[in-house]
């Protein structure tokens, strides 16, 4: 079976996986799913690490606390502790201190590294699945904004492939991305902008500049966000972040654009509902 067929296939599961369940479950169904990538996601990250002799992540306490942190917030996001939710996360910081405390008793050549790269996993990985969960939560749409930026995402990052295949010549950066070119760079935009007003005549007529405003957002955090988990990959001599997606790599080869795009979508949303 040729690469891009299994890379269809694959991708047209995944992309089942997400977007079904933000176009007809409630956002309970939607918030697990991304909940489920979210655990595998910072597993992930937390395996990168296993084969570098200067990095010694305590992956188990890792996956533990950032997990426990997702859940509790993630939790208050759907409102489960209601009026108590605030107050209750004054807990949060005691744990943070605690967990780089650890490193006290473990004893290995580089405890500042270890702990850097241990919140990194949170930040990186965690805290882009909550804003995309407080999205769902809060947006009463007929048409999904989130789902809307992930099929931005994923045009751009389809036609790029496919125009850099093409037609690339010209190197985007070679020294950390090998493969991308400006000509599947300016493809992938370009689809992106179309996709965009298809996404707004079908679905959202009223929003068409929201979603071109967003399209110009995204874009350029796709990029950004591919290259920046290419130069983690990179760094540690690796080819891919994980083997659960066929023809895809990992959770964070097929997550790196979004999550560095949602804490920008997110910024724009909240822009967007209270000046526009």
């Amino acid at each position: 079976m040729s690469n891009i067929l299994v890379r269809t296939l694959s991708g047209a599961v995944f992309i089942s996986l997400i977007l079904f369940p933000l176009f007809y479950s409630n956002p309970i169904i939607a918030s697990c799913v991304l909940s489920l990538f979210a655990v595998l996601g910072i597993v992930e990250y937390n395996q990168l690490f296993k084969s570098s002799e200067t990095i010694e992540l305590n992956w188990k306490l890792n996956v533990f606390l950032s997990l426990l942190i997702f859940g509790f917030v993630a939790a208050g996001l759907h409102g489960l502790f209601s009026y108590y939710f605030a107050p209750l996360t004054v807990i949060l910081f005691p744990i943070l201190f605690i967990w780089a405390l650890v490193e006290l008793w473990r004893k290995k050549k580089h405890p500042i590294q270890n702990i850097a790269l241990s919140f990194f996993g949170l930040i990186y990985v965690c805290v882009p699945f909550l804003l995309a969960i407080n999205i769902n939560v809060e947006d009463h749409h007929s048409f999904p904004k989130l789902a809307g930026m992930f099929i931005l995402i994923w045009t751009n990052d389809t036609f790029a492939y496919l125009s850099g295949r093409f037609f690339g010549r010209t190197k985007l950066f070679e020294r950390i991305s090998p493969k991308k070119t400006w000509e599947g760079t300016i493809g992938g935009i370009l689809f992106s902008f179309g996709m965009a007003i298809a996404l707004s005549l079908l679905f959202d007529a009223e929003n068409l500049y929201f979603w071109l405003i967003t399209t110009a957002i995204i874009t350029p955090c796709a990029i950004f966000g591919d290259l920046l988990e290419s130069l983690f990959k990179r760094s540690l001599n690796i080819k891919d972040s994980g083997t659960i997606m066929p023809g895809h790599g990992g959770i964070l080869d097929r997550f790196d654009a979004a999550l560095f795009a949602l804490p920008f979508f997110f910024m724009w949303l909240i822009i967007y509902t209270y000046f526009c």
